[in-house]
């Protein structure tokens, strides 16, 4: 009997500046779920691995090395002027999080924005990547988005009539824009967003690969109120600074 007809997941890795190693990590789920990685382990049933898509992985920017945090650096594999990667040619643009305070190129910017408007391609943001989001014009008013949860006044401030739900939610969806909290709940946003695809990732492949990984179990709210994280950060800063006091009357005394 033959196979069924592979489909064909096309992703956008968007990366025009420094970017942030673990945002950019998540996309490896993806990777993980497609037939060229399923195949060689050979204690898979074929029946499983014919349903595994194919996918390909572009990571675009406006320059041939982006740094990350991590000392070192990611090739780009596309320019955002390459036809390759035009609107159109790409399924998913995942969106991992750079400084929060960069400016990009009206070029990028402008990408990201045909991208985001164009039908039938969902685009995926992790962590401090919503502020390249609304920077290329896609946080319109009445846009309901996550983002780093000690950041959510500073997305409204940006974004006016933008509403922040970061406070609770790990991750969230609006139309075909999603968005997560900071840094590691990228995990948790590509394993969402794979879950509710079924056209593109099949069920039996999106679980099993999430047990391998180890990912996808946790709640899509948070399990601490906002007040209680905020008072968990605010002690740890309490006790830096009094661990910096401390060294200071040593090095005087």
């Amino acid at each position: 009997m033959a196979p069924p007809s592979r489909t064909k997941v096309r992703i956008g890795v968007f990366i025009p500046s420094e970017v942030q190693l673990l945002d950019l990590a998540c996309v490896d789920f993806f990777a993980m779920l497609s037939h060229d990685y399923l195949v060689p382990l050979k204690m898979l049933p074929q029946s499983l691995t014919d349903l595994a898509p194919q996918v390909t992985m572009s990571y675009i920017g406006t320059a041939s090395t982006v740094p990350t945090t991590a000392q070192t650096k990611v090739l780009t594999t596309h320019l955002v002027s390459d036809p390759d990667v035009a609107p159109g040619k790409l399924d998913i643009i995942v969106v991992p999080g750079p400084d929060p305070f960069s400016t990009w190129s009206e070029e990028a910017r402008g990408w990201l924005k045909a991208q985001g408007e164009r039908e039938g391609v969902d685009v995926l943001s992790v962590c401090t990547g919503i502020f390249l989001v609304g920077e290329s014009g896609l946080l319109t008013k009445g846009k309901t988005v996550c983002g780093p949860r000690g950041l959510q006044k500073r997305i409204r401030e940006k974004y006016e009539g933008v509403k922040t739900v970061g406070e609770r939610y790990r991750w969230w969806q609006d139309g075909n824009l999603w968005t997560s909290g900071g840094i590691t709940n990228g995990n948790d946003l590509v394993v969402a967003y794979a879950r509710q695809t079924p056209r593109l990732f099949p069920s039996p492949v999106v679980e099993l690969v999430a047990q391998m990984a180890d990912i996808g179990d946790r709640s899509q709210e948070y399990g601490t109120g906002q007040t209680v994280w905020g008072l968990g950060m605010a002690w740890q800063l309490l006790r830096a600074w009094f661990m910096g006091n401390g060294e200071k009357k040593a090095k005087t005394s």
